[in-house]
């Protein structure tokens, strides 16, 4: 319900769950604590997926794979707008070792020659999130896995055929 529409009410969403509005407010004193625990459960959740694709110890193809995978399924089961997680104080810090922990993976995966070394710092990082947003939302009909799929050739392939850089202005044929 917070994925369709952010601003639902608390009476809404006790509604939509078949409760009593003060059945809501005995759990969450206010809209902003229910808010943290839903954004609080998708961080666990990203938490787990990271954990399960084993960035450090994984070949960096494999684990490249189970996390995009974890990633699909995590915005699948908890599509809420993140952005409003961003101002959430409380997971600020839970947010940076996530990242941090994603940046460590995409310097191995670099240096071990999965990804191009020749590209802007920060890159593959800033264009792998919204791969897996969108194939979480825009491939319904695709498990997890075959999102995955999808999300990695893309970003080790990219969308171009083989004979497109003969078409780009400026590059060599």
């Amino acid at each position: 319900m917070l994925a369709d529409d952010p601003s639902a009410t608390i009476a809404a969403i006790a509604a939509a769950a078949g409760v009593d509005r003060r059945t809501v407010y005995r759990r969450f004193a206010s809209r902003e604590d229910l808010m943290a625990a839903v954004y609080g459960a998708r961080y666990d959740a990203v938490e787990a997926a990271i954990e399960a694709a084993r960035l450090r110890e994984a070949p960096v193809a494999v684990a490249l794979h189970r996390y995009v995978e974890g990633i699909v399924a995590v915005n699948r089961a908890w599509p809420v707008e993140t952005s409003r997680m961003l101002r959430e104080v409380t997971l600020q810090e839970r947010r940076r070792r996530l990242i941090d922990e994603v940046d460590t993976f995409v310097r191995r995966a670099t240096d071990e020659g999965l990804f191009r070394s020749d590209l802007p710092p920060g890159w593959v990082a800033a264009v792998l999130p919204p791969l897996m947003v969108h194939a979480a939302e825009d491939l319904p009909g695709l498990s997890a896995a075959q999102a995955a799929d999808v999300v990695v050739d893309t970003l080790l392939r990219g969308a171009g055929t083989p004979g497109a850089l003969l078409l780009v202005p400026g590059k060599p044929a």
